[in-house]
């Protein structure tokens, strides 16, 4: 889950270069989103080629619904970084976690004992404190982060559904063969030619995303839904480190007070685990 978190946190920056003037004429978010999910399914497409792992009839309607739910999440999500400081729209977006442990109790029937409860309480004040209430943060941009982590914790339930029923390989080609499928419909009305530089960080968009695919659904596939789940606030700290190195923008104090208590709830999540792993 934390490389998951420092691949998806690298398409968050991606999709900022791409959806301002960094690179040439600002591209489209659906156009960003078309990218995303071409290169990644030109990635998860030749790996299956390659290992020709079993597949199972798949679960048309599970697929579905996460496709839906991860083209919207992920379009609005790209959408929002193009207007609002990159770890701002990271830790609004980034959000769905909690989302998806609240759900997974309704839809899953997980148990959420108290420590977890301790542990996602932390991670989202840490995000709280990384979005600044009052200080601007809340305009029409941050909405469409809020309706990205909606969907995204939406999904999340959806993938640990599929999880458990088939191979992770399949999950992923799955998805992408239907995100693509959508993305290329809705590119259709905002398409514009990309410059060659913005050809090649597309690429490295949707090979990013495949990696933080696999390593997300494998990570789903081993643990609890609200356990996994909140070490994916560490995509808060790659982002603000991809934003120095990128943009020059230093984090002032607060957005290191957000990242320290972010970190903490979940240095406490993973103790009190493998304390009750242990005891078991």
């Amino acid at each position: 889950m934390v490389a998951a978190s420092a691949f998806i946190a690298g398409t968050m920056l991606a999709a900022k270069l791409l959806g301002t003037d960094s690179l040439g004429p600002p591209l489209h978010p659906l156009q960003i989103s078309h990218g995303r999910f071409l290169f990644a399914f030109i990635a998860i497409a030749t790996t299956a080629a390659a290992l020709r792992p079993k597949f199972d009839p798949p679960n048309w309607r599970l697929h579905m619904g996460r496709t839906l739910c991860g083209w919207s999440g992920v379009t609005l999500m790209f959408a929002s970084v193009a207007f609002i400081p990159l770890p701002d729209a990271t830790a609004i977006s980034f959000l769905n976690p909690v989302f998806a442990m609240l759900l997974a109790i309704p839809l899953l029937g997980e148990r959420v004992g108290p420590w977890r409860w301790v542990a996602a309480v932390l991670a989202v004040i840490g995000a709280l404190v990384l979005i600044r209430p009052g200080a601007g943060t809340f305009q029409a941009a941050a909405l469409l982060a809020v309706g990205a982590a909606v969907l995204m914790g939406l999904e999340l339930i959806l993938i640990k559904k599929l999880s458990g029923r088939e191979n992770p390989l399949q999950i992923l080609l799955t998805n992408n063969a239907m995100g693509l499928t959508i993305a290329s419909i809705a590119v259709l009305f905002v398409f514009a030619a990309p410059t060659p530089m913005q050809w090649l960080v597309l690429a490295a968009l949707g090979f990013l995303m495949a990696s933080a695919q696999a390593c997300f659904v494998n990570a789903m596939a081993r643990a609890d839904a609200s356990f996994a789940t909140p070490f994916s606030y560490l995509t808060l700290v790659f982002a603000g480190a991809y934003d120095i190195a990128v943009f020059q923008a230093i984090p002032d104090w607060v957005s290191i007070l957000g990242a320290v208590i972010i970190l903490g709830g979940a240095a406490l999540l993973a103790w009190r685990e493998g304390v009750a792993r242990r005891r078991a």
